[in-house]
């Protein structure tokens, strides 16, 4: 049962003739899926999707963009492709080479089978099975080729099957297959077989260099070995539980920092996530963990690197200069634009995918869109999105959009700053009228408070102003409700001070006196709970400070008393 649906094309008027003909689907597609146990990139331009679910056959689906030809033929986004039979049993984990041609799975009839898939043709074979192992084939990797996507090579490398295969299976043993390629006939033998691990293998992968593998295992433990001789030359010991899944850095990795220390990548990074719910990663200099990644709720159950990308580098002295920027507000500039960032995804049972800054060590961001544990998670290399799949039958596609996010926050970065240098400008001209406007639109408390401390303190004032600038007196006469708010909880701020209590009061009177009644009352209705609260501060303060000034006043007639009496006494002292 493939629980895909079919459309199928009859013409009604010749209905006799399909009587014993085999009705042809116009258009297949796939949107009900069992448990999503894994899946895989497949196609030279990775425009189609290999998806094992909780089934013995494994689906092909398409995912790219489509010219007419494929229109035509009835592949659309999810449109179902074809159906890969063979297996006895569940398929639980699948990989692809380079190429994207050839797709190796294994199932739990404890067979792998290599598949090669000619997506252009629709031509999809299953080329050799792999038997010898006594449980279930938990994990495969294919080994790692170059592969340039251009039609003389695509052909070369759909005729040649990858070098080596490595399997790993709840038998506790991993397999090196070599595949040998006589004619157009292939063989397939085991050069070796280890014991690799005390418990069930959950995860294998080749480094970029097919010179190394790693298997990961229930035993907590993750074990690198020589492809060639199948030699264990180091051990990743840390996790407190099975380790699920691991994963080699891209060939492009950059260096680390860690505690001031740069690691190069000249022996490679791996990434592993387990069942005590961290990602770990581990340097191949040492197999030392050099970075751990806390967040997760349950077990981490596949973890994989987003591809390295760097469009944006810091701002140069000559853009600043081209700029005319102040110095704070260029190193303001300098910091706002993105900087490079190494990134890693992690899918756990608690149905959230979580991506890391692996610099940092913090979560960038959490996404969330399964009801069930994510069993499976891949990066797309080409189109900067993320696929995760999981047991609520859902596949969850995610733009990466760091890049547009980070170009948009840079881009208004320099603009705020474009605009603050405009009001300092501003304030050096004692353009006040356009320096307020401008300074309640940026929100910059401390300069608006450095404008109307000016203005108040202006000697002499301005005939007929109640600001001391009649320019001013209409800004806030012309401003909206919304700007009129925040200036009045400007007010109320610098009412609380008795530094700046002399210009809160000023700037106070002056919209009371200017403003008509009716609009304050209708802005005071508006979002009554919020306004009140200005309201009430403004009142409460403001009495306060009235009855200071009636204490002082008091106290005043009490000095001037103390005065004339010491005078009177100083004159019956001298006669």
């Amino acid at each position: 049962m493939d629980l895909d649906l079919q459309l199928l094309d009859v013409d009604l008027t010749g209905y006799k003739a399909y009587v014993n003909d085999v009705l042809q689907p116009t258009r297949q597609m796939s949107g009900t899926h069992d448990e999503i146990i894994d899946f895989a990139l497949v196609g030279t331009n990775q425009d189609h999707l290999a998806v094992a679910t909780n089934a013995n056959d494994i689906k092909i689906l398409s995912i790219g963009s489509h010219d007419n030809d494929k229109t035509a033929r009835g592949e659309f986004f999810g449109s179902s492709v074809a159906n890969l039979t063979g297996h006895e049993d569940i398929v639980i984990t699948m990989d692809v080479d380079s190429s994207g041609q050839w797709l190796v799975s294994g199932a739990k009839d404890n067979i792998l089978k290599l598949w090669r898939l000619d997506l252009e043709s629709r031509h999809f074979d299953c080329v050799l099975n792999f038997t010898g192992h006594a449980e279930s084939v938990s994990a495969v990797a294919l080994a790692k080729q170059v592969f340039m996507p251009d039609s003389a090579s695509s052909t070369a490398h759909y005729r040649r099957p990858p070098d080596f295969i490595i399997s790993g299976s709840q038998d506790k043993t991993v397999k090196h297959w070599i595949i040998l390629q006589a004619g157009d006939k292939l063989t397939t033998r085991a050069t070796y077989t280890r014991k690799a691990h005390d418990k069930d293998i959950n995860a294998v992968d080749i480094d970029p260099t097919s010179s190394i593998f790693a298997s990961a295992s229930q035993d907590k433990s993750v074990k690198i070995w020589s492809v060639h001789e199948g030699e264990v030359i180091g051990v990743l010991r840390g996790h407190r539980r099975g380790v699920w899944s691991v994963k080699f850095a891209p060939a492009n990795t950059p260096p680390m920092t860690f505690h001031g220390n740069e690691i190069n990548n000249t022996r490679g990074f791996v990434l592993t996530g387990s069942g005590d719910k961290t990602i770990r990663v581990w340097s191949l200099v040492d197999y030392s963990c050099i970075r751990t990644f806390e967040g997760h709720t349950s077990s981490v159950l596949r973890v994989a690197w987003l591809p390295v990308c760097q469009e944006y580098d810091t701002a140069s002295t000559n853009d600043v200069e081209s700029q005319g920027l102040s110095q704070e507000s260029s190193a303001i500039a300098r910091q706002a634009r993105p900087q490079h960032a190494l990134q890693a995804a992690s899918a756990a049972g608690d149905g959230l995918v979580k991506i890391w800054d692996i610099k940092t060590g913090e979560v960038a961001a959490t996404l969330d869109n399964h009801t069930d544990r994510v069993w499976a998670l891949l990066a797309h290399s080409c189109n900067d999105f993320l696929i995760s799949g999981g047991g609520d039958g859902v596949i969850t596609w995610w733009r990466n959009t760091t890049s547009t996010q980070a170009a948009a926050s840079a881009a208004a970065a320099t603009a705020r700053i474009e605009e603050d240098q405009h009001l300092q400008n501003l304030m050096r001209r004692e353009s006040y009228r356009d320096a307020i406007i401008l300074a309640i639109h940026l929100d910059h408390p401390a300069r608006l408070l450095t404008i109307l401390d000016a203005v108040t303190t202006r000697r002499p004032p301005e005939d007929k102003s109640l600001s001391g600038s009649r320019a001013v007196d209409e800004v806030i006469v012309g401003l909206s409700d919304d700007q009129l708010l925040s200036l009045l909880r400007r007010v109320r701020d610098w009412n609380t001070n008795a530094k700046t209590v002399t210009v809160s009061q000023r700037i106070l009177w002056t919209i009371l006196k200017s403003i008509p009644s009716n609009r304050l009352v209708r802005l005071s209705s508006n979002r009554v709970q919020e306004n009140l609260g200005v309201i009430d501060a403004l009142g409460a303060y403001t009495q306060r400070h009235y009855n200071r000034l009636e204490e002082l006043i008091d106290e005043s007639y009490l000095a001037d008393y103390t005065l004339q009496e010491m005078s009177a006494m100083g004159v019956m002292l001298s006669v």
